[in-house]
């Protein structure tokens, strides 16, 4: 079900009176388990994980006022660092992180991250739900410029600047980065200038090759899927991000954020992945 949400509405009567606070991305690494007795019936069961996953041009510290948030309300969260060099490699390490957590998880993807998601939750078994926050939902054979390129509005590629890094093999690769002057109103508008700053000054470059990467796998066909679109994003257009929440199935919300919308509007970004754990059982 779609709805609408204004940053102050959600702001006023979802979580009024929270303050965001700079807590690192990695809050707990593996969950314990509640106290019982030795009945098994009297065990308390065990709240899921919460790994959140960053994409493109960010880095795990855009998610801190959701960490505090969600950490506040006794969860335990996993926000790691994404290499950002391909889809399968990078597939591949978060597969690798979820492996390492005992219990149920709510695996989170923002913007590229969605697309790493859906790849690494194949045949995860401990993933029980997905929530995309402006995020690719790729099927299989489709990669993010795909979808990136499937409705107008992206202003992305004027904002980007390429550069060459060197590949393991020998020769060079390419990768983006979002030009500074260009930065806050291309990612992140309304986010204050001097937190802007910042997350232009530590933006994570991703290959070209990643974003080109066909997706081999598309775990929201079968794990239940929350989505987040924003509606003033200026690297994946909102139509696309409707449309590929609907073609999931995704409970679906609306908030007018930009492309870093779990900086800009961390409050009803929180609130959707709370929904998402609440479902978990």
């Amino acid at each position: 079900m779609d709805s609408s949400i204004s940053r102050r509405t959600v702001a006023v009567s979802l979580l009024a009176g929270a303050t965001a606070l700079a807590v690192p991305g990695v809050a707990s690494a593996v969950p314990g388990r509640g106290v019982g007795r030795q009945d098994d019936s009297d065990q308390q069961p065990v709240s899921p994980t919460i790994v959140l996953i960053h994409g493109a041009f960010a880095d795990a510290s855009s998610w801190n006022a959701v960490t505090a948030r969600l950490v506040r309300q006794g969860h335990r969260v996993l926000a790691p660092a994404l290499p950002l060099r391909g889809l399968a490699s990078d597939a591949a390490y978060i597969r690798s992180v979820l492996d390492s957590v005992q219990g149920p998880v709510v695996l989170v993807g923002h913007s590229y991250g969605g697309s790493v998601i859906s790849q690494a939750a194949a045949d995860a078994p401990q993933v029980k739900a997905l929530v995309y926050i402006a995020a690719f939902v790729p099927d299989i054979g489709e990669s993010a410029l795909d979808l990136t390129d499937k409705y107008p509005g992206s202003t992305l590629a004027q904002a980007t600047s390429t550069q060459l890094y060197p590949l393991p093999g020998g020769g060079e690769g390419q990768e983006l980065v979002i030009k500074r002057d260009l930065f806050r109103d291309q990612f992140a508008a309304g986010v204050p200038v001097a937190t802007a700053q910042v997350m232009a000054a530590g933006q994570r470059p991703i290959t070209l090759a990643a974003l080109q990467e066909k997706a081999t796998a598309a775990a929201w066909k079968k794990i239940p899927s929350w989505y987040l679109v924003a509606g003033e994003d200026r690297n994946i257009p909102p139509a696309a991000e409707q449309w590929m929440a609907a073609r999931a199935g995704a409970r679906t919300v609306t908030v007018d954020g930009p492309h870093a919308v779990a900086v800009s509007d961390p409050g009803p970004v929180t609130h959707l992945i709370l929904r998402a754990a609440r479902a978990v059982h």
